[in-house]
């Protein structure tokens, strides 16, 4: 991250700039049109005359099109200005919406799904560039934060707006309102985000061997690892909590929404943390993310403390966000929104894995096994950063041995 400057602006002293909330607001569409059609699977799949398994594609392909296309188009759009590509990906979301909107068959629903994702990566991508360099340095991980924060409050109160609307309207008119979240949110890019000077662009060939170093790709697994243990009980979080601990579905909703608050609060504190001592907190919150998890095999028989164990558990789950998202963009200084847009690609690896590995756990082993699967995944993430972190500390270390062996020749 060495070679951009923000133009016409000083770095902020104090609070953190309004100019961060046009990239949460539109981490909040993106956090919308991701995820709130799965609670309108079944009127897409009523509309459209498909079945239910086939809409469900709708929300894979998504997955699918942010974890491979959108590293393919940030590496292709590395050397466009900074403030431009941020325009031209929201502008590329607010048509895939738009299309959603009116799309006649699902061929087409799945075309515009594919092409919204790719802005999904690559926005969040240069928006982690971007907002770094809107704060002093002490405050990065803290910008990012701010920038995630509209994905996890798009949860709390995007997706059961948007499903609301969409129950009430038509599946449509959800897509719908997240077009004009995603005009808000251009608005306020264009208005309020300053140009940010590239003095040079790495070519192609740099910037993959910026994101092929050993220990950057060890940070990438490392998230996978995170997203993974989340979506391996989460996925399933519905069922766990009707079965096992034994609430109502009605409560269970509400317990969802306690979550998305644990998931926000996370999200900040986390970025926090990660300002005050970047690695030492990472590797914190995925020690205390594997333990939460451990606990959670025995809260989970107990209603009270399950809700309060389900809190705490979103907490460090997305406390990991904004420390490995900064920690990746710092080590490929060549390609750092290649390497943003990759961590996002990991993730949504990851999340499709723990899916997988959770569908597997109650196959064979059964619904209370889950958390600690879940549990299993971030101690490996911690073992993977201990290693990455050594890496980095033996490099610096031999680094100031042949410093003074320099200055003597």
């Amino acid at each position: 991250m060495s070679h951009q400057a923000v133009v016409g602006k000083s770095v902020p002293k104090g609070r953190f700039p309004i100019s961060l909330l046009s990239l949460t607001a539109g981490a909040f569409a993106i956090g919308m049109t991701e995820f709130v059609i799965m609670g309108l699977l079944p009127n897409v799949a009523e509309d459209l005359h498909v079945t239910i398994s086939q809409a469900g594609q709708l929300i894979t392909s998504y997955a699918m099109g942010v974890a491979i296309g959108a590293p393919i188009l940030a590496l292709f759009t590395n050397k466009l200005p900074q403030k431009l590509l941020l325009c031209l990906l929201m502008g590329v979301f607010i048509v895939g919406n738009a299309i959603s909107v009116i799309a006649p068959t699902y061929t087409i629903l799945m075309g515009a799904r594919i092409v919204t994702a790719l802005a999904h990566g690559t926005f969040f991508g240069v928006g982690g560039v971007i907002a770094v360099h809107l704060v002093r340095p002490d405050r990065r991980a803290g910008a990012i934060s701010i920038m995630m924060a509209g994905l996890t409050i798009a949860n709390i109160m995007g997706v059961p707006f948007g499903t609301f609307i969409g129950q009430q309207l038509g599946w449509r008119a959800s897509f719908g309102a997240i077009v004009l979240m995603g005009i808000v949110s251009l608005i306020g890019i264009i208005f309020l985000i300053p140009r940010v000077q590239q003095e040079k662009s790495a070519g192609i060939i740099q910037q993959f061997r910026a994101l092929t170093q050993p220990k950057l790709l060890l940070m990438l697994l490392m998230g996978a690892l995170g997203s993974g243990s989340l979506f391996t009980v989460f996925t399933y979080i519905t069922p766990l909590l009707e079965q096992v601990t034994g609430f109502s579905e009605h409560r269970v909703a509400w317990i969802l929404v306690l979550f998305g608050f644990g998931v926000t609060f996370g999200n900040i504190f986390g970025g926090k943390l990660a300002d005050w001592k970047l690695m030492p907190a990472l590797l914190g919150n995925y020690a205390a993310l594997a333990l939460i998890l451990v606990v959670f095999n025995f809260t989970v028989h107990l209603p009270a403390a399950a809700v309060i164990t389900i809190f705490v558990w979103g907490a460090a789950a997305f406390g990991i966000l904004p420390g490995l998202q900064l920690r990746i963009m710092t080590m490929a200084k060549d390609a750092p929104m290649l390497a943003s847009t990759s961590n996002h690609s990991a993730n949504n690896l990851g999340n499709a894995s723990g899916a997988f590995i959770g569908g597997w756990v109650i196959t064979h082993m059964g619904l209370t096994y889950l958390p600690w699967a879940g549990a299993l995944l971030p101690v490996l993430g911690l073992l993977i950063g201990l290693i990455s972190y050594g890496m980095e500390r033996k490099e610096k270390r031999a680094g100031t041995n042949t410093e003074p062996q320099k200055q003597a020749g």
